[in-house]
């Protein structure tokens, strides 16, 4: 059996970016704690590697290599961590139009984990108010902690915040626990379909 794929995606434009590194820390969180029960296959994407092809690409046929691949890895997962810089009190445009790009049957029912990033903590509820109807549209299965760091949260690119911390480790906790439960439950199903 294969181990369940965990993507992370982060609309960063640049490295290092914050928000990236917040994707990261969930990311590895679910990695670490799902190491004994059901280890996941982890990958790490973002904007960078999707090129200019994706902003350019008013549909599926027309993205790059690149972004096919970055739109390939989403739909292709058993999970995600997704994140985005916050701008005017939502996720940026670009990371709407990835989603828009997106089947919108192949997140059904696929555990997700939100994390965001912004300047200040005046945007902390973007995660309740732009990414949750978000991920409910295309039927996706949120987990109940959402992380959001300001500024003031990181030094050096790097998570220092303690509570903030506290709840990348919370929601990379509940991402693989469901992870593994999910893989546990199709396991009888596939041993007797074989």
């Amino acid at each position: 059996m294969s181990r369940p794929k965990l993507v992370g995606v982060s609309a960063n434009l640049q490295r290092p970016s914050k928000t990236r590194a917040l994707v990261e820390t969930v990311l590895t969180v679910a990695r670490e704690s799902s190491r004994d029960a059901s280890p996941l296959d982890v990958q790490l994407l973002d904007f960078v590697d999707a090129g200019s092809g994706l902003g350019a690409a008013w549909s599926r046929d027309r993205l790059s290599p690149e972004a096919r691949r970055v739109l390939d890895a989403i739909e292709g997962a058993d999970g995600l961590v997704v994140g985005s810089p916050v701008y005017k009190g939502s996720y940026t445009g670009l990371f709407k139009h990835l989603f828009d790009l997106v089947d919108p049957a192949a997140l059904v029912g696929k555990p997700v984990a939100i994390v965001a990033t912004g300047g200040g903590p005046r945007h902390a509820l973007v995660v309740e108010h732009a990414f949750r109807p978000l991920f409910g549209f295309f039927g996706a299965l949120q987990i109940p902690t959402t992380v959001y760091a300001s500024d003031a949260d990181f030094t050096d690119g790097a998570l220092v915040e303690a509570g903030v911390k506290a709840r990348a480790v919370e929601a990379g906790g509940q991402l693989a626990a469901l992870l593994a439960h999910r893989a546990a439950s199709a396991a009888p199903a596939l041993a007797a379909a074989e």
